[in-house]
């Protein structure tokens, strides 16, 4: 009788380990939907309305966009990696299609960069222009930045009379 009630025991607590989700993997989880988003987002535009801007004093859609990037790869270079980042201004991709490609490729990096940090190292204080923060604060302002801004893209089809795509949560 022993032997039937030590297998479940083993099976439940396989079950239940494979089950804890780390802090990186609920990250990366996240991260990738809010990718794919935030593409459909790109895609849902109109290639003419790129150039759109609510108000003058305001990002153009295209602009947006590579702002997001430019700031995914200012953090997560900067604080996931032991190379001087420098900043440099970045032309306006010519096209829809390469704005896209723009945007995917921050965020494919952004995430390799995660993925290879061990967890640990998400509690290291990094001095910040806001003051000291963890890596963990870090990878949390990456995502809350694109949500932003993402936002704020939502706003902009709206404007064109676009529907946006549903949203994407976890």
């Amino acid at each position: 009788m022993k032997q039937p009630i030590l297998i479940v025991f083993l099976f439940i607590t396989t079950f239940s380990l494979a089950q804890k989700t780390t802090t990186k993997d609920a990250w990366l989880e996240k991260w990738e939907n809010s990718k794919n988003y935030l593409i459909e987002i790109a895609e849902a535009m109109p290639e003419a309305a790129y150039s759109f801007k609510p108000t003058e004093r305001q990002m153009s859609f295209k602009e947006q966009l590579v702002h997001i990037k430019n700031n995914m790869d200012w953090l997560s270079n900067t604080y996931f990696t032991d190379v001087e980042f420098k900043r440099e201004k970045t032309e306006l991709p010519a096209t829809k299609s390469e704005t896209i490609a723009l945007i995917t490729e921050g965020f494919d990096n952004a995430s390799l960069l995660i993925a290879a940090t061990p967890e640990e190292r998400f509690l290291e204080t990094v001095d910040f222009f806001a003051g000291p923060k963890s890596k963990l604060q870090i990878i949390n302002l990456l995502h809350d930045h694109v949500t932003h801004h993402r936002g704020q893209l939502i706003v902009y089809l709206n404007l064109n009379e676009i529907e946006p795509p549903s949203y994407v949560g976890w």
